[in-house]
């Protein structure tokens, strides 16, 4: 009997410390593997922070092309611009003929008395000649959107003009469409460029009780417009149609302000 228990406190003896080798190399395992996943996991946040980095890196350096290409296309809005207005200046300002620019828009103010006959719509030579110095300088602007824009006095027109007009609206309107046809037909002007407004006695720029200030009111004004002033209904760009083909529509003046 004792000779059994001993066999048997032995099995259990054996037991006991196979039971805690299993656990010291369970545990070891357990401590190796740990150790191998902090080092796998400090690998891969290493890598992603350099990956993170290098993104980040390449992002900025777009930013900065963009910024450096953005600053470049300003001054070169502004170099042209100014070229614009020297060369108006140059071709154009008269007694007759007034520039003046705001907020990058160029407006140039031509007295009726150079362009039409009183109550008519038809261009004379004289303002014919002006519209054509006007053009030959647009043709060298050719991303620019430009309005004719015409306007009266407000004395008003009390029987049918020769040309069909019975209002001082009508008249503006009709005076700046036949500016805009002849820059389109005679001038070559790109069509899609150009819009005709007639504002009638509605924005003078003189006082209308004097006959100095009412042949100031009396005129065209083309408006040249800054190169991101667009229509705001302006479709994309096609082929462009055989000249002569598209003629100019009377717009109203609720896109752009006008003077």
């Amino acid at each position: 009997m004792p000779k059994q228990i001993w066999i048997f406190a032995g099995i259990l003896s054996a037991l006991f410390l196979g039971a805690v080798g299993f656990l010291q190399v369970r545990e070891a395992t357990r401590e190796r593997a740990t150790a191998l996943s902090a080092a796998a996991a400090a690998t891969a946040l290493a890598e992603a922070h350099s990956r993170t980095n290098s993104l980040l890196a390449a992002e900025l350096e777009h930013l900065r092309a963009q910024a450096a290409e953005l600053e470049k296309q300003v001054q070169q809005a502004a170099a042209d611009r100014s070229s614009l207005e020297t060369q108006m200046r140059s071709e154009l300002e008269s007694r007759d003929v007034t520039i003046s620019e705001l907020q990058g828009k160029l407006t140039i103010n031509i007295l009726d008395r150079v362009l039409f006959d009183s109550g008519e719509a038809e261009l004379k030579p004289e303002g014919q000649q002006v519209l054509l110095k006007l053009a030959q300088i647009l043709q060298q602007h050719t991303n620019r959107q430009v309005q004719v824009i015409g306007h009266t006095d407000n004395v008003p027109i009390h029987s049918r003009t020769r040309g069909g007009f019975t209002d001082n609206w009508s008249l503006s309107a009709g005076r700046a469409t036949a500016a805009v046809r002849f820059l389109q037909e005679q001038a070559r002007v790109e069509p899609r460029r150009l819009a005709a407004v007639g504002l009638g006695e509605f924005r003078p720029i003189a006082d209308n009780a004097t006959a100095e200030g009412r042949a100031r009111n009396r005129r065209i004004a083309v408006v040249i417009l800054p190169e991101e002033i667009v229509p705001s209904d302006a479709e994309p760009a096609r082929k462009e149609p055989a000249r002569g083909t598209n003629s100019p529509s009377l717009s109203p003046p609720a896109e752009t302000p006008v003077p």
